[in-house]
């Protein structure tokens, strides 16, 4: 285990030299750095005798949770002979799936077809066409299955490998081996008990296999899933209808008839993807908390002015969600809601929409408090 040294500040105003995490360290590749991420505490926006935890997954070397699966499932692929070397991956992806496995990709030589629906920030095509990916975006009226669809037929057509994110095995076993063991031993090293774990789904992989782990070795851990209230996919107890896609079973047969458009990209897309339907078949989740776009935006931004955390709307939610069921919680509990992803991701997004590039009154007043710039 590599140790990292920090400059630790003392109170007699000297610097000294102390160890402390095995993240500092020499690695063989950027795929290594995947997982590991820090967890932190809300000091200003938890409610009173509650102790709220974020885990923050843009400490990724790609700033998402998404980097997880990309390396799990590139690395079954390999394993299984189901991707050969020089071969070509084609995936449908809101963004952070895809720039996890332009990552993984461009390290391995592999080449890398996206399709992408067109409502999906432009920040987020730019950066997986910048890690050497094409990207095919599809019409934004058909959402996510259109998307998944095209990349069907991209790779039946080509005979490409399919990650399949949305149901691969894969997914929630990365999760289950990396996500979830961080969490546990995070907790039982401080002597912590964790009482809530709060996230929502995009793939599911999270909530299937971290949530499956976190279950298993602490039952009395309460799950709470969320998700958007006006794409209460889950809440309405509407089964999700599937088919066969290359002699693999599991695909969205179309959408879900609860799915309305909603800001919180990487939540929720317009069907309940397989990997998350084997966890709410296992009964993971304790309750299903619902939030909005709005809160979920206003959360990010509080996360970022009060608590120095900068993640996107999703990690919003998320937190918002914790919050909710922090404020209902016993006093005493202990709380961890995970933050898939960074503000970056989101700069032409409503997350940014409030946010000028231009002086607003009151910096304007602050710069012709001196004399310089006054005659420019």
């Amino acid at each position: 285990m590599g140790v990292c040294t920090s400059r630790t500040h003392t109170r007699d105003n000297m610097w000294q030299l102390k160890g402390v995490t095995d993240r500092c360290n020499i690695y063989s590749d950027i795929t290594k750095t995947v997982g590991q991420t820090p967890i932190v505490k809300l000091n200003r926006m938890a409610p009173e005798g509650v102790s709220v935890y974020v885990k923050l997954e843009y400490f990724n070397p790609l700033s998402s949770v998404k980097d997880r699966l990309a390396i799990g499932i590139i690395e079954e692929a390999e394993a299984s002979g189901a991707l050969k070397p020089g071969g070509t991956v084609v995936e449908a992806t809101s963004g952070n799936t895809g720039i996890g496995l332009a990552m993984v990709c461009a390290q391995r030589g592999y080449k890398l077809v996206i399709c992408m629906a067109a409502s999906f920030s432009v920040e987020r095509r730019k950066i997986m066409r910048m890690l050497g990916a094409q990207v095919l975006v599809t019409p934004a009226p058909l959402g996510a299955t259109g998307m998944t669809q095209k990349a069907e037929e991209l790779a039946e057509k080509h005979g490409w490998f399919l990650a399949r994110q949305f149901e691969t095995d894969a997914n929630a076993a990365y999760h289950r081996k990396t996500t979830g063991p961080e969490i546990v031993a995070a907790f039982k090293e401080k002597g912590l008990k964790l009482d809530y774990f709060v996230l929502g789904y995009g793939t599911g992989g999270t909530f299937s296999g971290a949530g499956g782990y976190i279950k298993e070795v602490s039952p009395e851990t309460k799950i709470i899933l969320s998700e958007p209230d006006n794409a209460a996919l889950v809440s309405s107890g509407v089964e999700q209808e599937r088919k066969e896609v290359m002699g693999k079973f599991g695909a969205p047969k179309g959408a879900h008839s609860a799915w309305k458009p909603h800001p919180i990209q990487g939540w929720t897309p317009n069907f309940i993807p397989y990997v998350a339907e084997d966890g709410l078949k296992k009964k993971l989740q304790d309750e299903v908390v619902l939030v909005n776009g709005p809160d979920s935006i206003q959360t990010a931004q509080d996360l970022a002015v009060k608590e120095g955390i900068f993640c996107g709307i999703s990690g919003g939610a998320s937190v918002k969600a914790a919050l909710i069921t922090a404020a209902k919680a016993p006093p005493g509990s202990t709380l961890v809601a995970i933050v898939p992803d960074t503000a970056e991701r989101y700069m032409s997004t409503p997350l940014f929409a409030s946010i000028e590039a231009e002086m607003n009154a009151e910096e304007l007043e602050i710069f012709k408090s001196t004399p310089l710039g006054q005659d420019a």
